[in-house]
């Protein structure tokens, strides 16, 4: 009897739980994004489970990297360069791979990196719930209360469980929403060679058939191949003013905020903007910029042995120029050019009408290199 009883006090938490997460999402505010759903949540979170403070650390496919998603009882911003891994957290490891909430208590300063320590300057009971579904790890839910307060119950284990699960599908189902986009957009590429297939291509065919025969042209003739030629080239002017590549996404974050990540990042490599750079990026250029730039660090640090990597960014009888040089390209790395993150770069350059050069322009010193019209 108390068995069925557990059973069905774990399924009222577990739908209380799923009410909860519609009436936040129902809440978040239109055009706040994701952040205001997660704000949301650790507010819930803390409100419920009796918490004192919460945060959610997801991983961002936009920026590539664990981020703070959202906070309560804590300021967000404080997080923004945070560079978090299973490693420096290891409790946020064993609640992914065991798939359950786990609760330590006293002195947890060794669960978090060095930079986060002063956050339990007191001993707590620190709370780790996992964000899974699918057997995809998306992220954690950390909270915890002063240790006069009681252990987690059942019940509250239950709930933050249950919250988690909801929390990793919601995610999931932006992935799969974001897939859908990527499909969407295949299609259009494939419609728009067809319709240059079936357009230009066959009128250039009859064009040359006519111009490969023998004899004279005929003026009627040769008025007919120029008015086809010229069809053709209006065609194929309105097939290429569609989408080329993707369309990068908003990073939430700046160019010089991003370039400072990247620097704390990657001490070693010695990252710095140039003293004759201006620093300043379009603001419609933002993503496709630090995207380019975050591929080139990378690219330096995987490939390369720098000393030191220089930025700088200017802007060019109305063309913005992004420069990434380091002085560390190395003979052996044989025939590499660059990888798939600055190909991919490269269609979302095209999209804004721009393009990347990269190569080693002189011994040792390799270079990547944005440029894009800017209007006005």
């Amino acid at each position: 009897m108390s068995e069925h009883a557990g059973r069905g006090e774990r399924g009222t938490v577990g739908i209380e739980a799923l009410e909860l997460f519609v009436e936040i999402l129902s809440q978040s505010e239109p055009g706040r994004g994701s952040d205001d759903f997660y704000d949301r949540l650790c507010e819930a979170v803390c409100r419920l489970a009796r918490m004192r403070r919460a945060i959610i650390f997801r991983y961002d496919p936009a920026s590539r990297r664990v981020r703070a998603a959202g906070a309560h009882g804590l300021e967000l911003e404080r997080f923004e360069s945070a560079f978090v891994t299973v490693e420096s957290a290891p409790i946020t490891a064993r609640a992914l791979v065991e798939d359950r909430v786990l609760e330590l208590e006293g002195d947890v300063r060794g669960e978090v990196s060095s930079e986060y320590a002063w956050l339990f300057s007191e001993p707590v009971r620190l709370v780790c719930a996992p964000m899974t579904a699918a057997q995809r790890a998306i992220g954690v839910i950390l909270a915890d209360r002063l240790l006069s307060e009681p252990p987690l119950q059942e019940a509250e284990r239950t709930l933050l469980w249950s919250l988690g699960k909801a929390a990793a599908l919601a995610s999931i189902a932006r992935i799969v929403s974001r897939q859908s986009e990527r499909a969407e957009q295949l299609e259009q590429r494939i419609d728009l060679a067809r319709q240059i297939h079936e357009g230009v291509m066959q009128r250039l065919f009859g064009v040359s058939m006519a111009l490969d025969g023998t004899g004279d042209l005929p003026a009627a003739a040769r008025e007919r191949c120029a008015a086809e030629t010229q069809a053709a080239l209006g065609e194929l002017r309105a097939a290429l003013q569609r989408p080329l590549g993707r369309t990068p996404r908003s990073t939430r974050t700046t160019f010089r905020a991003e370039l400072d990540r990247l620097a704390r990042l990657h001490p070693d490599l010695g990252v710095r903007l140039e003293p004759d750079s201006d620093g300043g990026v379009p603001e419609a250029l933002e993503p496709l910029a630090q995207s380019v730039l975050r591929e080139a660090v990378r690219n330096a640090h995987r490939h390369a042995r720098p000393t030191a990597v220089s930025v700088r960014t200017c802007c060019r009888d109305g063309t913005f120029v992004l420069e990434v040089v380091n002085d560390g390209a190395r003979r052996e790395a044989g025939g590499r050019r660059a990888g798939m993150g600055l190909r991919l770069a490269a269609l979302e350059a095209l999209q804004s009408g721009g393009v990347i050069e990269f190569g080693e322009r002189e011994p040792g010193r390799w270079q990547v290199r944005l440029m894009v019209p800017v209007d006005g």
